[in-house]
């Protein structure tokens, strides 16, 4: 089967590029609830490419050239103890790239996104916890459904950025999203306040395996994921 699908301006990573985390959940909802997702090359923005289903999972082409591919997968993520509000804020407030951002326009971690634009997670280190990024995420309306609930692509997106900052810092050259695999095991209101983390798996040369994770306010888990970026 064969239909097509159109990433949206609003949605960057690198200029003129898909989010890595959000292209994922999109091609997610289309694989199964739970699914990996490896990034082939980058996604362009506001052109509909082909979508094509079959077994082994759905393939994204740009033309010919495949861009994406997710397949159903069951996700195991060892989750770190429940980070607080305050650490998350205090994470928050260390973030190491409000200066020197490399990917500014960021849907979700870019510093030049306003309120109502990009999700705006900007985690760093938790004190006395250093090796956990955390920072606190309030989703608007804009990244709801009808009735208020988060939209599960935009949880996606959230378990994105803060995995490069966990495994990227200070930067050895710019990271960018391989492969993801995640799993949503809760739902968030928009309005509520969230706690997004992030920590190192493995590194090993320019593969570099973070995981992250989404807490309520009071610490239960609402998604999961681990990751591999790639130094470029």
């Amino acid at each position: 089967m064969s239909t097509s699908l159109t990433i949206a301006d609003r949605f960057c990573g690198p200029p003129g590029t898909a989010n890595g985390g959000y292209l994922a959940g999109r091609l997610a909802a289309l694989a199964g609830a739970d699914a990996e997702v490896t990034l082939r090359r980058a996604t362009p923005l506001g052109q509909a490419l082909r979508v094509v289903c079959d077994p082994g999972g759905v393939g994204l082409y740009d033309g010919d050239a495949l861009t994406a591919k997710a397949r159903p997968a069951s996700v195991a993520v060892e989750l770190p103890g429940a980070i607080s509000l305050a650490e998350a804020r205090a994470g928050a407030d260390a973030f190491p790239r409000f200066e020197n951002h490399p990917l500014p326009r960021c849907f979700v971690c870019g510093v030049d996104r306003q309120p109502g634009d990009g999700l705006r997670i900007f985690p760093g280190p938790v004190p006395g916890r250093e090796e956990i990024y955390a920072a606190p995420w309030v989703p608007d309306r804009s990244v709801a459904d009808p009735s208020g609930m988060v939209r599960p692509e935009f949880l996606w997106a959230a378990l994105d950025c803060a995995g490069a900052f966990a495994v990227n810092e200070p930067p050895r050259g710019l990271a960018l999203l391989g492969r993801i695999a995640a799993r949503i095991v809760g739902r968030a209101m928009a309005g509520e306040t969230l706690v997004v983390a992030a920590w190192p798996i493995a590194c090993e040369g320019r593969k570099l395996q973070p995981g992250t994770a989404i807490f309520s306010e009071r610490g239960h888990p609402l998604a999961f994921a681990r990751a591999t970026w790639i130094l470029t």
